[in-house]
């Protein structure tokens, strides 16, 4: 295909993304007004209702500004020639394909993060700061953000430089053994995020001997659900939203309980809440994402393969010398349309897996205990209750509390 074709049709798929995105934004904020459906109107009182709208909104227009300033930036550097000057930076410093191709994604993350921390900034000591949320000093945040740029040196650079490497090695078929690494990646991660990676960031406590224990083990014995990992992450000291989360399998895997969870909800809830992560693993939920991922993946880095060779890809955002690493970036564009269906249908799954596990919670435990803290984790998270469906169904991975609090009351 023609160079300024590709180039024209990556530039009509940036515009078109965002006119849809922003459009399902705003039917979304048109909801924001509506009147909360009768089984939610113990959630809010009329003053939290308002803080709610009030907080949905600023979000609304913030997400609006952040969107149209970074769809200006990519369309920038596409029109006058930033892939281009990064490259050339990049190819004056060495001529190996690798540190090139290190080099040029470095000076662009480093780029990016340089425009989008302030963004960050002020949604963390601004809007999250206003409504109560943050719990984050400054010192933890530029603490974290060191952190994650280790973080992705280490393990991105790592993987990068492998696949690359794959590339020189096997050509068009790198695919195969990019797909075999990126699985391998993805299992050691579910096997061992909490126990390797979370503790970088937060302290992670064994859940003291008590009543709150004694009810999760024993209805953890009653479903024949063998736990002997049960966590605190404090998760207080960046915000006051509250969470839990199943992780691993097998020997490793783990319940965690965030501190503000413990704080916010009764003992029978909080049982409730991990029946529902329970339920996950019992339909071995965990099993099929991974698996759906790892296809997927191999799916993504076969049709890559194809692409990858032709210098048209390279060509059509901007930079003069075809190479892997502007390739790269040229498909990512290009794939974003396809990304963006199989995420939905990843989403649509997501969804029926949260009823199933909110089914075998409410036939295993009780159905009440599970509701009242879905309310009382959407009032502290000042949630929107009145979502429009066309955003549910493109964007929540989770069916709305409403739909939820119906389904367990069947």
């Amino acid at each position: 295909m023609d160079t300024q074709i590709l180039f024209y049709i990556i530039i009509a798929i940036l515009i078109i993304q965002f006119i849809i995105d922003r459009g399902l934004e705003y039917l979304n904020a048109k909801r924001y007004n509506d009147r909360i459906p009768q089984e939610l109107e113990d959630v809010f009182d009329q003053e939290e209702y308002r803080k709610s709208q009030e907080y949905k909104k600023i979000n609304y227009k913030f997400a609006w500004f952040t969107a149209t300033f970074s769809l200006i930036i990519t369309l920038a550097f596409l029109l006058f020639g930033g892939f281009e000057w990064i490259d050339s930076i990049a190819r004056s410093v060495s001529s190996n394909p690798i540190i090139i191709a290190l080099i040029f994604f470095g000076i662009i993350m480093i780029g990016n993060d340089i425009l989008t921390t302030p963004f960050s900034y002020y949604r963390t000591f601004v809007i999250e700061e206003k409504f109560g949320f943050n719990k984050t000093s400054k010192k933890l945040f530029w603490i974290d953000k060191i952190k994650g740029w280790l973080m992705t040196i280490i393990l991105g650079g790592g993987i990068l430089t492998l696949i690359i490497w794959f590339f020189e090695w096997a050509g068009t078929n790198f695919w195969i053994y990019t797909w075999f690494l990126v699985a391998a990646v993805s299992l050691f991660m579910n096997l061992f995020y909490s126990r390797l990676i979370v503790p970088i960031f937060n302290k992670q406590t064994p859940l003291e001997d008590g009543s709150l224990k004694d009810k999760i083990q024993e209805y953890a014995n009653k479903v024949g659900f063998e736990i002997k990992n049960i966590f605190v992450i404090d998760g207080s000291k960046r915000s006051t939203k509250a969470n839990a989360y199943f992780s691993g399998f097998g020997r490793e895997k783990r319940i965690t309980l965030y501190d503000t969870l413990i704080n916010d909800l009764e003992e029978e809830e909080i049982v409730a809440v991990l029946a529902h992560e329970v339920g996950h693993y019992k339909r071995k939920h965990i099993i099929y994402n991974i698996t759906l991922s790892i296809l997927l993946t191999g799916l993504t880095l076969y049709i890559l393969s194809i692409f990858i060779n032709n210098p048209e890809v390279s060509l059509a955002i901007g930079v003069s010398h075809p190479s892997f690493h502007a390739a790269l970036i040229g498909f990512g564009i290009l794939y974003s349309p396809i990304s963006e269906i199989t995420s939905l249908v990843m989403n649509m799954i997501s969804r029926a897996f949260e009823y199933q596990a909110d089914d075998y919670a409410k036939d295993t435990f009780s159905p009440q205990p599970l509701i009242s803290s879905l309310k009382k984790l959407s009032k502290s998270s000042l949630s929107n209750l009145t979502p429009h469906p066309a955003y549910v169904f493109m964007h929540y991975s989770h069916p709305p509390l409403i739909a939820r609090i119906r389904n367990l009351k069947v």
